[in-house]
């Protein structure tokens, strides 16, 4: 995304700094206007969540906003239960990731639905928790920007698909 400094994981060119995001050392306190999380925070279990939100809430300046989307189990229950095909949830719920040049493979440690995402982020001190709506986000430099964040079933179906992505955010 163009803008914006990018940390991760894996080594892909387009990466700042190769590093795990539950610490940004190479950034300072109060420095950034918005952090965007995509499919992130859901490899952090319910204990290390807190601690991973605090370091990225002591990023951002006061009034910055933190910017998550994250597999929405609300919505695939809603998947499962239209369809009743397991294949369509398993990934999201689950998901397997090898990091690329590695051999470490990752999962996704736990699932949110509206309520607990706010109260997870409420409760590390992030206030103003409110659904975003990537059609009024990826616009001007941004548009055409695809990620998870606008993940449906069936498959890029955008228009009849249901969004199995959770899109909050928060102000620090």
């Amino acid at each position: 995304m163009p803008g914006y400094l990018h940390v991760d994981l894996a080594d892909f060119p387009h990466i700042d700094h190769q590093h795990d995001v539950r610490s940004l050392p190479m950034l300072d306190d109060d420095s950034a206007r918005l952090i965007y999380a995509s499919h992130t925070l859901e490899y952090f279990d319910r204990e290390e969540v807190g601690d991973v939100l605090a370091e990225w809430r002591r990023v951002l300046q006061p009034g910055g906003v933190l910017r998550l989307a994250v597999p929405d189990f609300a919505a695939l229950c809603a998947v499962y239960q239209r369809q009743g095909d397991l294949s369509q949830v398993i990934g999201p719920i689950f998901g397997r990731w090898r990091i690329p040049g590695t051999e470490t493979v990752v999962f996704h440690k736990t699932v949110y639905d509206f309520a607990s995402l706010s109260d997870v982020l409420t409760a590390a001190g992030f206030y103003k928790v409110r659904r975003w709506d990537w059609r009024e986000v990826f616009v001007g430099d941004l548009a055409g920007y695809d990620d998870y964040s606008q993940a449906y079933v069936p498959h890029m179906d955008k228009e009849q698909g249901i969004l199995i992505s959770l899109n909050v955010e928060a102000t620090k």
